[in-house]
């Protein structure tokens, strides 16, 4: 029983030791740094970062101000205010092809945990996640993204809404993608 003893203590005599020896190895390892600023590595396809609102071929907005998304958010960081979109002369115009769209649409980055529930949610795929992932600011102001600044850039061929649908189709048209940039 005393040589389990004396066991026991040289093991408890030398565990710090042990611990500086793992220290000690590490010391004289090549540091893999990465010089993240100035060389950016690219992100996997599938990997979630900033949100965007996309938008139809001719430019009007998939979004439909359902607030699905709003709904599906676990972390409640999404705020849709839905409009009807009015035609009548003299009225706001047309933004999406349904009968509504989003007004107001907010996402603070501040509470978003990019989970994804927001895109599975969306039944006319307007909202998806892009690859950018560079969203640190020292201001929490600037952290709650507009709808303006989630929207999708308008693209060659694409006309700034409020604007009528395309000549000739019907809202499933555009959900049925039958609807081109150059058709009005």
């Amino acid at each position: 029983m005393a040589e389990k003893d004396k066991g026991g203590f040289f093991s408890e005599m030398f565990a710090p030791v042990g611990g500086f020896g793992v220290t000690f190895a590490t010391m004289f390892r090549k540091v893999k740094t990465e010089e993240y600023p100035e060389v950016k590595r690219p992100t996997q396809p599938r990997f979630h970062g900033r949100h965007q609102l996309n938008r139809h071929p001719d430019g009007l907005e998939k979004c439909v101000g359902c607030e699905l998304c709003a709904w599906a958010c676990p972390a409640d960081a999404i705020m849709v205010e839905g409009a009807n979109n009015d035609d009548t002369p003299g009225g706001t115009g047309r933004f999406s092809p349904g009968e509504r769209y989003g007004r107001i649409y907010q996402i603070n980055y501040l509470r978003c945990i990019f989970c994804g529930l927001c895109i599975e949610a969306c039944p006319t795929r307007a909202l998806t996640m892009t690859n950018f992932y560079e969203l640190a600011d020292d201001s929490r102001a600037d952290l709650i993204f507009t709808k303006e600044q989630l929207l999708a850039p308008l693209q060659p061929g694409m006309h700034a809404p409020p604007h009528p649908m395309a000549q000739g189709m019907e809202e499933r048209d555009y959900y049925q993608g039958k609807v081109d940039g150059g058709t009005r």
